[in-house]
């Protein structure tokens, strides 16, 4: 057996009434690439910021390559040798990828660039270092925060939810470089909510439940099921049985939309067309960063447009802003959740009013406090929210949370269109199941669902047609059934031709 190269020993982290960690034992060795699992809320990501000096435990201890160690921050961290791509970014939005880097990384900006254009073609993360923060998606940051991470040579790399911003062929390069670098003696831990990919991957995975750790195993002999079973105690529910599509009329149009982003490194969005009808599931696929956050905010009403060139209900809807499209029943859960999706510093309660104010909130031109609060406290529930109540501020949320928090507020809202950027990215294996049985729940029922999502396993599983996106374009809709998971990767790498003959 290797050495452990670190060692945390009954460490303990509460927070008031919530006990984050509760006695965790976690060891990793040498050149081993370790899993983390649990659900959202589980204890994953206290225990990660412990390793990385961001949180102070009240109890326990941490070894370091054999000598117990105070991590008093993340600079002491790297110092040791520890890097760590957080699923909440720090980086600073002003300032162009290769500066971030800079601040973490030595070396002049020619050098930095140099290095950071051969990285990203090596590990397949693309890129621009010249781009500035502000204008890039999530994808892309987390790219950036894997890039950095990866240039500063460390000896034990914690990765959260890598693979989220990679289509299937970048995965697999991905794998490869994390094997190579496992094989040099460097130690990684892999914190995913994708079984599949840690079964593949990963030598031996802990399970974290309610803080505590319940199990270690080796995950190549574990089924996804098990690995469910050990996470949430109990058996995933399955989806319902899913009937064939309602689809009738077209709800939704988009037509020879063209849009040239501000920012010089975007991707223009060029004559797209797309059509979504009642009663169906709609995919949108691709590599983040090929247009489709510019689609989202048009759709969303965040970038006005020709008013020709989206029609809702056979009105032309392109230069409505986001409230008149709320109010024609046009729904959006945008793909960055604190920010967009949710005001950091506001309470849950706060945050629910945001978007629901105009459906029973207001009286006399008042809004009713009390509705609104209890208004959240059903959203908390229908998604099990794991927080402290209505009065818990967004940023206290874990990611995943969060998210679950945004969904449900949405979906509540009664929609006849929703349209969801990654609703599960993040998300743990049980409350992903939930948001897509909701989804599919929201079909039947007549409500037009435009999902955009990189989990091509997602899209196949409950989307009726899918389109792809590439550099500012969309191909043209197949059907789900009738494609499979190498086609719409060969599409994401612009080989639409090969996606249509699938079509047939």
């Amino acid at each position: 057996m290797a050495d452990p190269i670190l060692n945390i020993s009954g460490v303990t982290k509460i927070y008031g009434r919530t006990v984050a960690n509760d006695a965790v034992d976690f060891q990793v060795e040498t050149g081993q690439i370790h899993a983390v699992l649990g659900e959202n809320g589980a204890g994953k990501s206290t225990l990660m910021k412990v390793i990385y000096g961001v949180v102070k435990p009240d109890a326990g201890t941490v070894s370091w390559q054999g000598e117990t160690v105070d991590i008093a921050s993340p600079a002491e961290a790297r110092r040791l040798g520890i890097g760590m791509v957080f699923q909440h970014f720090s980086l600073f939005e002003t300032l162009t990828v290769t500066e971030n880097i800079s601040l973490a990384v030595e070396g002049s900006k020619a050098e930095l660039t140099a290095r950071i254009r051969s990285a990203s073609e090596r590990f397949g993360l693309e890129v621009e270092p010249d781009a500035r923060v502000h204008a890039l998606t999530v994808g892309e940051r987390q790219r950036i925060e894997i890039l950095r991470c990866i240039l500063q040579e460390p000896k034990l790399i914690i990765l959260d939810e890598p693979t989220s911003v990679l289509p299937p062929q970048g995965i697999a390069k991905l794998f490869e470089t994390l094997k190579t670098l496992a094989a040099e003696g460097i130690a990684v831990v892999f914190i995913s909510h994708k079984l599949d990919e840690i079964r593949a991957l990963c030598d031996t995975a802990t399970i974290m439940r309610g803080g505590r750790v319940v199990g270690v195993v080796n995950p190549a002999e574990e089924t996804s099921k098990s690995l469910t079973q050990m996470m949430i105690g109990q058996e995933i529910a399955e989806f319902g049985t899913r009937a064939p599509a309602t689809a009738s009329r077209e709800i939704l149009r988009v037509e020879g939309l063209d849009h040239v982003p501000e920012d010089p490194y975007a991707p223009r969005l060029s004559g797209l067309e797309l059509s979504l009808r009642s009663g169906e599931i709609l995919g949108i696929a691709g590599v983040s960063g090929n247009g489709q956050g510019a689609l989202m905010r048009v759709l969303a009403g965040e970038i006005p447009t020709p008013p020709d060139t989206v029609i809702l209900q056979g009105e032309a809807i392109g230069a409505t802003g986001p409230e008149a499209r709320r109010r024609k029943g046009l729904h959006f859960i945008p793909e960055e959740r604190l920010g967009r999706g949710a005001v950091p510093g506001h309470s849950l309660a706060e945050n629910v009013g945001l978007t629901t104010f105009h459906s029973g909130l207001l009286s006399s031109g008042f809004l009713n406090l009390r509705k609104r609060r209890a208004r959240a406290a059903e959203t908390i529930e229908k998604m099990d929210v794991r927080c402290s109540g209505p009065d818990a501020a967004a940023q206290s949320l874990s990611g995943g949370n969060l998210q679950k928090f945004i969904v449900s507020r949405e979906m509540a809202l009664s929609p006849q269109v929703l349209i969801a950027e990654q609703p599960t990215w993040g998300v743990d294996v049980g409350a992903a199941a939930a948001i897509r049985q909701r989804l599919l729940d929201l079909r039947a029922q007549g409500v037009a669902v435009l999902i955009v999502s990189e989990e091509l396993e997602e899209l196949m599983e409950i989307c009726d047609r899918i389109q792809v996106m590439f550099r500012g374009r969309l191909s043209p809709a197949v059907a789900a059934g009738q494609t499979d998971i190498d086609h719409i990767g060969l599409a994401m790498a612009g080989d639409f031709d090969e996606l249509e003959a699938t079509h047939g």
